[in-house]
């Protein structure tokens, strides 16, 4: 692993760029000759890099990208995934990895450009949003090979998009654009590609000025509401309101609306 340190920390694994830039951690996957495809290896580096960003106070949003302009990731290592046996396929490595990002405490973005396909459709899928752009490629083909999505695609795709149409797309193993992926929900944002950049950190920007105890809340909020009856998520968001209430940020941000400025969150 090498580290630059210039205006901003660069920190390159084999396969994941770590840099970071005005409270945004980018991840890029960086295998561009392999369409980023989440090896093994692939998937440890970005594991700790999110690691790295969790516990980094000045990260407020991660970014992830795939390297090269074709691909976003195009899915596990099939390679690995034929020398994988019952028992391996317990283990919770890709499912285990995206179970952290969709509980970082961080606001996750995909910047989805290329393709993203099976084990790679599932990593934007754990992502709280995803922007996508006309050339994006989404798709969860896993049963052309005898296998299913394993790392989440058959839970958080039916969660987002609904039922019957997170089905077609696993039965069929269609592919669809992201002007399709905005029509449905699969996307959060449909950008030309020019603009995936720019849009990105529109969207953290607006993100950053929020109080950050709040954004952590109210993804636990959301996250861990939806699985469980609307009362006890109700009782779930109350709790959470009551926790931010206790923080100075609180008093900073309805005060800084009365006084019609801009607050001053210091994450307390």
């Amino acid at each position: 692993m090498n580290t630059r340190k210039g205006g901003n920390d660069i920190t390159l694994y084999s396969h994941v760029l770590m840099k970071k830039k005005d409270g945004i951690m980018w991840l890029t996957l960086n295998r561009p000759e392999m369409r980023n495809a989440l090896d093994a290896k692939t998937l440890l580096e970005l594991d700790s890099a999110i690691s790295d960003a969790e516990m980094d106070n000045e990260i407020r949003v991660i970014v992830i990208q795939g390297a090269g302009g074709k691909s976003f990731a195009a899915g596990a290592d099939i390679q690995q995934l034929h020398e994988r046996d019952a028992l391996e396929a317990l283990i919770p490595g890709m499912q285990g990895v995206y179970a952290k990002i969709e509980n970082c405490s961080k606001v996750t973005i995909a910047a989805v450009n290329g393709f993203a396909l099976g084990g790679g459709c599932e990593l934007a899928l754990a992502c709280d949003l995803r922007v996508v752009t006309k050339q994006a490629r989404l798709g969860l083909p896993e049963l052309n090979l005898g296998i299913i999505p394993g790392a989440g695609g058959t839970q958080r795709l039916s969660r987002i998009i609904g039922k019957g149409r997170a089905l077609d797309m696993i039965l069929t193993g269609k592919i669809i654009d992201g002007e399709e992926a905005e029509r449905i929900g699969l996307a959060t944002y449909f950008v030309d590609k020019t603009e995936l950049i720019e849009t990105v950190q529109k969207i953290a920007s607006d993100v950053m000025k929020k109080g950050p105890i709040a954004v952590q809340l109210v993804k636990s909020a959301v996250h861990k509401g939806y699985d469980v009856d609307s009362g006890t998520a109700m009782w779930i968001e109350k709790l959470s309101q009551a926790v931010v209430f206790t923080t100075e940020d609180k008093k900073e941000g309805t005060l800084a609306f009365l006084e019609k400025r801009q607050a001053n969150f210091i994450n307390r």
